[in-house]
């Protein structure tokens, strides 16, 4: 009798988490696999999973989950900022006059790119948790630099993966009635899809895919890293980097990715660029093929034949063990060794592309001494 109650709890258990995964929205859609073979265009695809181009792992196994549950009770003190960070409040007015070419960083991999007055939002993680249940996950640090309800109409957005830091649910929800059309990699339009936004207004893309978009080029480059929103779904969608240029402009965003050589063809193919977007932050050597530490960052600057970086994925969540500071500390003296420019603005700050006058401030040391 007491092996019958225990197989019944496991089985009722088991169609919990089935039915939370199938019905809870922030979970996503499911990409038939007919559609997708229809889109592919290169070998990065076999049997419902996409791959890397270089085998890429995580470390697991019993003994890295007993370190890292190791970490997370020990805790780092300065894992997370003490103070709120200072924040640049973006003018409303602004973003809907100003027509130059600009970048303003949201925090985390959130941005605001503005090329020939195309309004594009890249990753546009706006909520408060990486987490599908809002009181879970990692809680962001600080406020927005402009509300969601704030922002002028948005002529695409631009999403690397799927992964809760970088695709939000509650985020689209507000911002898909105020965008015109949506670029992802194969097989992300699923989740959009099914959160109430028509098919005809995305794009996916392959990997070295083109799409023209009211004058700019779009590319799906490569990355090095993973995808999925639920136990069942990993690598059946696509990740990648991106390419946004005009006439003028040229500017590459990393996506998350380990390093690889990746950066340096998509450097001999599109480089030189004006402003790299390049991850670096949430590393840790279990997980070290999918995220670059920070110098390796830099070496990708490098790759990608890069003028000016502004180093994201940082200061905004915790998702791995080290200091908050530490990608960009460590990015800026990479930086420094290998003559590279760098910019680090506040949150909210406009960063202008193209201009000699960057953000340089150093605006976290600030915040340390004041605790």
């Amino acid at each position: 009798m007491t092996v019958i109650i225990i197989a019944c709890i496991v089985l009722v258990i088991i169609l919990f988490v089935y039915l939370l995964m199938m019905l809870y929205p922030p979970f996503g859609g499911k990409t038939s696999y007919e559609k997708l073979a229809k889109q592919i265009h290169r070998s990065n695809y076999f049997k419902g999973r996409f791959f890397n181009t270089l085998p890429t792992s995580v470390s697991n196994g019993l003994g890295v989950t007993v370190s890292m549950m190791v970490k997370f009770i020990k805790g780092n003190p300065q894992g997370n900022p003490k103070e709120p960070l200072p924040v640049e409040l973006v003018d409303p007015l602004f973003l809907k006059e100003n027509q130059q070419d600009y970048v303003i960083w949201f925090g985390h991999s959130a941005l605001l790119v503005v090329i020939n007055g195309i309004k594009l939002l890249i990753d546009p993680m706006l909520g408060k948790s990486t987490s599908p249940f809002p009181f879970l996950g990692g809680k962001r640090y600080g406020r927005l630099p402009i509300e969601i309800e704030n922002l002028p109409t948005i002529d695409a957005i631009i999403l690397s993966h799927d992964h809760y830091d970088h695709l939000d649910y509650g985020s689209m929800l507000k911002l898909k009635e105020k965008v015109k059309h949506f670029f992802v990699p194969l097989g992300v339009g699923a989740h959009l899809e099914r959160w109430g936004i028509s098919q005809e207004r995305i794009t996916e893309l392959d990997w070295w895919e083109e799409v023209i978009f009211q004058g700019l080029t779009l590319v799906c480059t490569p990355a090095r890293h993973f995808s999925g929103r639920k136990f069942v779904d990993k690598e059946a969608t696509l990740w990648g980097s991106w390419v946004i240029s005009s006439e003028q402009t040229r500017l590459f965003f990393s996506g998350d990715s380990g390093y690889s050589p990746h950066f340096k063809e998509i450097g001999q193919k599109y480089g030189s660029f004006d402003m790299t977007l390049m991850e670096c932050g949430q590393y840790d050597e279990r997980w070290a093929g999918i995220h670059m530490y920070p110098e390796q960052t830099v070496q990708a600057q490098l790759d990608v034949k890069g003028k000016l970086m502004i180093p994201i994925h940082w200061g905004t969540f915790t998702l791995a063990f080290h200091d908050w500071t530490d990608p960009v500390e460590r990015a800026l003296k990479a930086a420094k060794e290998h003559d590279v420019q760098i910019s680090t603005p506040r949150i909210g700050e406009i960063v202008w592309i193209r201009s000699s006058n960057y953000p340089v401030s150093t605006w976290w040391r600030e915040l340390h001494r004041m605790n």
